[in-house]
């Protein structure tokens, strides 16, 4: 086991910054890497250790951690979920979208990525994604940064 450099800080030198980042969708399911963009509030936000909190703002969409390197991850991501939660005719909401409340909830609306020297921290193949499940639509982010 190795040890890294921690960074501390005092409760009262802590900063909050939050940003919404806008973005349009394509498809019905498909990901969306907003890594670069959330890379971007956190380079702007002047906070160089910290934590990034990414919420999707919609109740038919998520956000998830996963694979950035293989186009078949996002394949057989959303191929599995339209096989365990089809879009059924015998769902009650009147939209028609029941599947995708249900893929959204499963999936979470949130996910939280340390920041340590003005840069998210992210194992080699990952990147943070918005998880459409009822598009195409515009969609909202919400990103807040807490730190110093």
């Amino acid at each position: 086991m190795s040890h890294h450099r921690v960074h501390r800080f005092r409760s009262e030198e802590a900063m909050v910054k939050q940003e919404i980042i806008t973005l349009k969708t394509h498809q019905r399911s498909h990901w969306v890497d907003v890594t670069p963009d959330v890379q971007q509030v956190v380079t702007e936000s002047g906070i160089a250790h910290g934590i990034c909190t990414i919420i999707s703002l919609h109740t038919t969409a998520g956000i998830t951690i996963n694979e950035n390197a293989d186009p078949d991850v996002e394949r057989d991501f959303f191929k599995k979920l339209a096989l365990l939660i089809p879009q059924e005719p015998f769902f009650r909401h009147s939209e028609g979208n029941s599947d995708s409340h249900i893929k959204a909830s499963l999936m979470g609306l949130s996910t939280q990525v340390a920041i340590t020297d003005r840069s998210l921290v992210l194992g080699t193949w990952q990147s943070i994604y918005f998880c459409e499940f009822d598009g195409p639509r515009s969609r909202r982010v919400s990103v807040t940064i807490i730190g110093a």
